[in-house]
């Protein structure tokens, strides 16, 4: 009897074509879009019902059973509003992060297996081995970044079935298997909502509130910003602070809403060899040496780990508190934490 796998399908050439393999390898896929945020922005359609629409085309065309989960209420209080949270502490926290630990690896994954699925699936770019998380053939766009936070059951029962292809691959197979949305234009913006710019999200929650941009050097005023909130530490663009060199977000004070920027891409403010993490989830027993990404696509890099604290043997760029610091042993991703 073969298994059934529930599968995210979210409207896009990735998902469907993983209905297509996974059909072909014998299972009996079940189709599911998550329904996590359907509102309307200024100026921004939620793409929500144009993106059901094509994942349920695809599932008609294969012929496989499709659901709607609707977890919107869940992703509003485990995503939403802890994000907002953290930008209000004046942090800059990774959505995409926490709704893959919270939904689609856990809400998901456990209504899934209530429901009769013996293993769900993704169309991330990502591999697994029946044990441990590796990194997709395509580093380019290998997602493991965005999955270092789910548990070690979940890895277990999930399939990812174009972590071996590139994305060209995908999309060409896609194509001569007749897929539509073969070449579908992927979204770009905040995770849920679309096209939309986080600062844009963000206004839909935080009032403008306008303060003062100052020199790091020189302790001179030097323009005025929309609210601190805002921005993050290393910003370049959206300052607004004319010509000449860049100016760089090096802090911010929250309580007097005050943007701290340098010209001086050398400003210690910038750059550390040791980063403090906080919220560490590691899978297995962590080497003390090990690779480390601290931005999605970023290089690897070499570093130790004391269980608290990441030491570089050069100095890094400093990345915004509340981004993710996560860890590799060779190609498989075994965890990270979160930077304080």
């Amino acid at each position: 009897m073969s298994k059934t796998v529930f599968l995210g399908m979210s409207g896009g050439v990735d998902s469907s074509l993983s209905a297509i393999l996974l059909k072909e390898q014998g299972y009996n896929v079940v189709g599911v879009y998550m329904k996590n945020w359907s509102r309307d922005l200024p100026g921004m359609k939620c793409p929500w019902a144009e993106d059901l629409a094509d994942a349920k085309r695809v599932a008609t065309k294969l012929g496989i059973d499709f659901h709607v989960f609707d977890f919107e209420t869940e992703y509003k209080q485990k995503v939403v509003d802890y994000m907002l949270a953290e930008f209000k502490k004046g942090r800059t926290p990774n959505p995409d992060i926490m709704c893959n630990q919270e939904v689609k690896f856990k809400l998901f994954y456990d209504v899934a297996r209530e429901q009769g699925a013996d293993l769900i699936a993704t169309g991330h770019y990502a591999q697994n081995d029946g044990k441990n998380l590796l990194k997709a053939v395509d580093e380019n766009k290998d997602q493991t970044y965005f999955l270092y936070r789910i548990s070690e059951d979940a890895i277990a029962h999930t399939l990812f079935p174009i972590g071996h292809l590139t994305k060209p691959e995908v999309k060409k197979l896609a194509a001569e298997k007749g897929l539509d949305n073969a070449y579908k234009k992927e979204s770009m913006g905040v995770c849920f909502v679309g096209e939309v710019g986080m600062k844009d999200f963000l206004k839909e929650y935080f009032p403008v509130t306008p303060g003062d941009i100052i020199d790091e050097d020189t302790g001179e005023k030097v323009g005025t910003h929309e609210g601190a909130i805002f921005y993050t530490i290393g910003q370049r663009s959206g300052l607004n602070l004319g010509g000449g060199l860049p100016y760089y977000v090096t802090r911010k004070d929250m309580p007097r809403n005050l943007l701290y920027v340098s010209r001086n891409l050398n400003a210690r403010e910038l750059w550390t060899r040791e980063l403090e993490l906080e919220d560490v989830i590691i899978r297995g027993e962590a080497p003390i040496k090990l690779n480390v990404r601290l931005r999605h696509r970023a290089p690897l890099i070499p570093a130790t780990f004391d269980g608290q604290k990441l030491t570089f043997a050069q100095e890094i760029k400093r990345p915004a508190a509340g981004q993710s610091a996560v860890f590799y042993d060779d190609d498989i991703c075994i965890g990270g934490g979160i930077i304080k």
